[in-house]
C-alpha cells in the first residue's frame, strides 16, 4: 500500500501551551486533526470551567490568526476539547458545571509531581473522591497520568505500579466511570486495559510505538527522546504495537505531543516531552506499516476515540502517501525554537 485515506483523525491527548508558544504549536495539530483533547497543565493550571473557557477562547483566537496569516488554509477546522486539572480541592459543583458547559470533555488526574507542571496535582486519592463520585454521576471521563511518584519506585516501574494500585482501585471503586489510561507504555498497562471492565480505555503515542529506551542513548544522550512515562524495553514496545494494531476499540490515538524550547530540553535538567505534532499521522502510519497493519490505522486514529467519548466520527478525510522527507532541524516556538522528534532524519510517510 503506497497511499491510505482515513476519516480525519482526532488527537485524544495534546499539549498546546499558551501565549506565543500556543500560536507556534497549534497549526501543526490543526493541519492533521479535527479535534483534540487539550491538556490543562498550564501555569497556573486550568482548574475551573471559567479558566477552561478562557483558554479555549485563546486557542480559537490563535486558530483564526493562523488562518488570517495564511499559515493554515481558509476554512481550516479544529475544535479544542477542553479538560479540567484535578486537584485536592476540585468540588463536585465544579464537575457539574464542567459537564453542563458543553466544552469541557474530561478531567485530568496528575499525581502531584509526576510530570511537567503537575505540582498542583492530586496528593492522595482520598482527597479526590468527592470529585470522582461526581464525575461518575455526571458521566465525565477521567484521564489518568499513570505513574506513581514514590522515589523508592524505579522510574521504569512507575507506570506498572500505578496501574496495579491507583488505576485498579479507581476502576473497581467507580464501576460506571469512564477512565482513560493516557500514554500507556508497558505491557502490563495494555493487558490491564484489555481485561478491564467496559468504559476503560488507553491512548497510545507514536513515540512509544516506534521506540524503546535504547533511543534515549543511541550515539549519546538524546534529550528529545525523553518523555514521561519514559520509553521502555523492547518487549513493552511490541505489546503496545500489538494493542494499537489489534483492532480493539479500547485503544486509540493520543500523541501526547509536548513542545518545550530547545534550551529547556538540552539542559542539565531537561524537560520531559516529545514534540510529534509536526508529523504525528506520518509517525503512526510508519508504526502501523512496520507491523503490516495499515488497514487498521483508521479505526485506531479515527473511530475508536470519538466512539469512546460519545462524539460523532469526522466525515472529511486525510490522505497519506509513502514518500521520504526530512523532518526539520528545528521549528519556531514563540520567541525561541524547539527540536521535533526525528529532527533532520527521514520520515517515510507524508500527509497530502
Amino acid at each position: 500500500m503506497n497511499s491510505i485515506t482515513l476519516a480525519r483523525p482526532d488527537d485524544w491527548h495534546l499539549h498546546l501551551r499558551d501565549g506565543d508558544a500556543l500560536a507556534s504549536a497549534l497549526p501543526h495539530s490543526a493541519r492533521r486533526f479535527a479535534r483534540a483533547i487539550v491538556m490543562p497543565n498550564l501555569k497556573p493550571p486550568v482548574t475551573s470551567v471559567e479558566a477552561a473557557r478562557a483558554y479555549r477562547s485563546r486557542i480559537t483566537a490563535a486558530l483564526a490568526a493562523a488562518i488570517a496569516s495564511g499559515e493554515l488554509p481558509a476554512g481550516a477546522r479544529f475544535e479544542p476539547l477542553m479538560t479540567l486539572y484535578l486537584t485536592d480541592r476540585t468540588s463536585p459543583r465544579e464537575i457539574a458545571l464542567a459537564k453542563s458547559s458543553g466544552f469541557v470533555h474530561a478531567v485530568k488526574y496528575y499525581p502531584a509531581g509526576a510530570t511537567t507542571h503537575s505540582e498542583a496535582g492530586v496528593s492522595a486519592l482520598e482527597h479526590a473522591l468527592p470529585a470522582l463520585e461526581a464525575m461518575q454521576r455526571h458521566d465525565l471521563p477521567l484521564l489518568i497520568h499513570g505513574e506513581v511518584t514514590d522515589p523508592a519506585v524505579d522510574v521504569f516501574d512507575r507506570e506498572r505500579v500505578c496501574v496495579e494500585t491507583l488505576v485498579a482501585h479507581i476502576v473497581e471503586r467507580f464501576p460506571d466511570l469512564r477512565v482513560v489510561l493516557e500514554h500507556a507504555s508497558t505491557r502490563e498497562a495494555v493487558a490491564f486495559v484489555a481485561a478491564a471492565r467496559p468504559r476503560v480505555a488507553a491512548t497510545l503515542t507514536a513515540h512509544h510505538l516506534l521506540y524503546n529506551r535504547g533511543a534515549l542513548f543511541q550515539g549519546g544522550l538524546r534529550p528529545h527522546y525523553y518523555c514521561l512515562p519514559v520509553l521502555k524495553r523492547e518487549p513493552h514496545r511490541r505489546a503496545l504495537v500489538a494493542a494499537a494494531t489489534g483492532g480493539s476499540p479500547r485503544f486509540f490515538l493520543g500523541t501526547d505531543s509536548a513542545p518545550h524550547p530547545r534550551g529547556l530540553k538540552e539542559n542539565a535538567c531537561g524537560c520531559a516531552g516529545c514534540f510529534t505534532a509536526h508529523a504525528a499521522l506520518e509517525l503512526y502510519a510508519e508504526a502501523f506499516d512496520a507491523a503490516g497493519a495499515l488497514e487498521r490505522l483508521e479505526g485506531f486514529a479515527s473511530h475508536h476515540g470519538p466512539d469512546f467519548y460519545g462524539l460523532p466520527r469526522n466525515k472529511d478525510t486525510v490522505t497519506l502517501v509513502r514518500e521520504r522527507w526530512a523532518a526539520p532541524d528545528e521549528l519556531p516556538f514563540g520567541g525561541e525554537t524547539l527540536v521535533p522528534l526525528r529532527s533532520a532524519e527521514d520520515l517515510l510517510w507524508r500527509m497530502v
